[in-house]
């Protein structure tokens, strides 16, 4: 298991060099650049000062020389200065931020696998049936409808219909001569729609795959043996078929990870929530190189060790994986 995990640990470095070097390439490639995001509403801004801009944010140099400074940089986990004219620390920035994005995204997380499994359990378990059918048309109308469009359309209902919600930012006007449990409760009310949106829309995918996996674990023959030998239907779902059923589970786990911080650009962003997700879509939309790229490499960090847990925890559950056998 030393090992396996030791092989896993150092396949990381060149898997995290490459995600760099491509996101970096790839993010200069995009049209317009920071200087000209800053002056093209600014008709008196000159040419001599657009490149001074340049010099200053060291875009005059070439891609590779850039390339290698903002490396050198993140060895030391500097992630430079953001391009925005307040000029601070994409650290800082991002610090300020990632708290609000972990929570949502954590809870949203705990509520999706909470509801997903029992719900892919139960249709496996049901297969064929009407109560299969209907969870497969619930769990689908999720999947089917955009994600932007059903948090407007709540908006809508919750927010302007029927004004029992909140429908924008994390604190309502004057939530700070509140008491402790009255400023708890104006914060849960802000999450009610983004959180519920973004657990509804994720089911479906988790959930067929549960449903998937088990009904190919139910159909086994130690199932079969197991049921011929008098065992308790229960005991027989949840003690010998679920732990091989997980193992789909697991790899999707692992990838949801880097949607803890990747995850939250559209409801953040519709419900204005000051948080990763909507400081990555500003960072994109004023060309503010050094921040996007920290959000990212972030992002990618995530990626790579939920790649590495989820290969952890394929090895704990099948042996012959970490052998070298499966």
């Amino acid at each position: 298991m030393f090992q396996y995990l030791v092989k896993r640990i150092l396949m990381l470095f060149p898997l995290f060099l490459g995600i760099t070097l491509i996101t970096f390439v790839v993010i200069h490639l995009a049209p317009g650049e920071p200087v000209e995001m800053q002056s093209a509403m600014n008709p008196k801004v000159s040419a001599a000062a657009r490149q001074r801009l340049r010099e200053f944010y060291g875009l005059d140099k070439p891609l590779y020389v850039q390339y290698g400074r903002w490396l050198s940089h993140l060895a030391k986990l500097d992630f430079g200065r953001s391009f925005a004219p307040d000029n601070r620390p994409v650290i800082d920035k991002i610090s300020e931020r990632i708290p609000i994005t972990l929570s949502l995204n954590v809870i949203a997380l705990i509520l999706e696998f909470g509801l997903a499994l029992p719900i892919g359990i139960i249709a496996a378990v049901h297969r064929d049936t009407l109560v299969d059918r209907g969870i497969s048309v619930f769990v689908f109308l999720g999947f089917a409808v955009p994600t932007f469009w059903l948090a407007l359309l709540c908006m809508y209902f919750f927010g302007v219909l029927h004004p029992v919600l909140p429908i924008s930012g994390l604190h309502s006007l004057g939530s700070e001569k509140l008491s402790g449990f009255g400023r708890f409760a104006d914060l849960a009310r802000h999450l009610v729609l983004p959180i519920s949106i973004a657990t509804f829309g994720s089911l479906a995918g988790l959930s067929r795959y549960m449903r998937s996996t088990m009904v190919e674990v139910l159909s086994q023959d130690y199932i079969t043996t197991a049921r011929a030998k008098g065992v308790k239907e229960r005991v027989v779902i949840y003690k010998h078929a679920l732990k091989n059923a997980l193992l789909p589970v697991i790899t999707l786990l692992g990838f949801s990870l880097p949607g803890l911080i990747g995850g939250s650009v559209i409801f953040e962003t519709i419900f204005a929530i000051p948080g990763m997700g909507q400081l990555f879509y500003q960072g994109v939309m004023a060309r503010d190189y050094p921040l996007v790229l920290g959000i990212l490499v972030i992002g990618a960090c995530l990626t790579l060790v939920g790649n590495l847990l989820a290969d952890l925890g394929y090895a704990v559950a099948d042996p012959r994986i970490r052998h070298g056998k499966g």
